[in-house]
């Protein structure tokens, strides 16, 4: 994977740091065993529980650090933010020169399976040189859009999304008993206060377009009302960004797109 950015955390605070700025709990990465690889999935939000970036939190096998896994388009601006919190903390961010590997199958002992859902299958962490493509082609969209998987910069929209909006509950990607963190009120009442009113669905396009529609294309109601978005395609079949209300029959630039029950 070309388009990921892994960053090496030290310090003594590196685990309370964190724990008190993402939206997952890592006492389990902070208690796990050494020997093998951990990970957990989460997100920084903002003050108002609005997504910013989300990443992989991985404890190697060996060692007393961590690992961020992080889309590069949002790593500058994620690091900046992570600086504007760490005050007196104990806790120092460098960029390593690893890279990352994913493939499908059991899990290799020296790879880490993704925690968000057992089709992504398993991330293995080296030096750039000493990875390689697994021998089969993944189809890695189909695999998102079955399982209803959002892509930072696609479906997660900085400023945007609400992390329960877009299944984090489902994927591992949140905590509701581990405490504070920066936007978690938000994230709480959203999850026990009210229902939720949108979120990413599957959905199935009419026929094949030409040219293929873009992620964001706006989705519409029969008399012009605004539904939602689509993001990514595969074939027939997409994740959109819907509000339950006006769920059902909608439509992308004239083609008509039936969503389906949620995930």
């Amino acid at each position: 994977m070309t388009d990921r950015v892994i960053w090496k955390i030290t310090g003594k605070d590196r685990f309370t740091f964190l724990q008190g700025l993402v939206s997952n709990d890592l006492l389990r990465l902070e208690k796990a065993a050494l020997g093998q690889w951990h990970a957990v999935w989460a997100a920084l939000l903002t003050p108002q529980g609005k997504y910013l970036a989300d990443f992989l939190i991985l404890r190697p096998a060996e060692g007393e650090h961590l690992l961020i896994d992080i889309a590069a388009p949002v790593a500058a601006a994620t690091l900046r933010r992570l600086m504007m919190y760490r005050l007196r903390a104990d806790v120092q961010f460098a960029e390593t020169d690893l890279g990352v590997a994913r493939g499908l199958g059991p899990c290799p002992p020296d790879a880490v399976a993704d925690p968000r859902h057992p089709a992504l299958g398993w991330r293995r962490y080296a030096q750039i040189a000493m990875l390689s493509a697994p021998p089969e082609a993944v189809d890695w969209d189909e695999i998102r859009v079955t399982h209803g998987i959002p892509e930072t910069g696609i479906e997660l929209q900085p400023d945007e999304t609400f992390i329960l909006e877009a299944g984090f509950e489902r994927l591992n990607g949140v905590d509701f008993r581990k405490g504070c963190y920066v936007g978690q009120e938000v994230t709480a009442r959203m999850k026990h206060k009210t229902e939720l009113r949108k979120g990413l669905v599957p959905v199935l396009l009419d026929h094949h377009p030409e040219p293929a529609l873009p992620p964001g294309t706006p989705l519409l109601t029969a008399d012009g009302k605004e539904a939602g978005t689509l993001f990514t395609t595969h074939g027939l079949r997409g994740l959109a960004h819907i509000r339950f209300d006006r769920a059902g029959e909608v439509y992308a630039l004239g083609q008509k797109v039936r969503t389906l029950p949620p995930f």
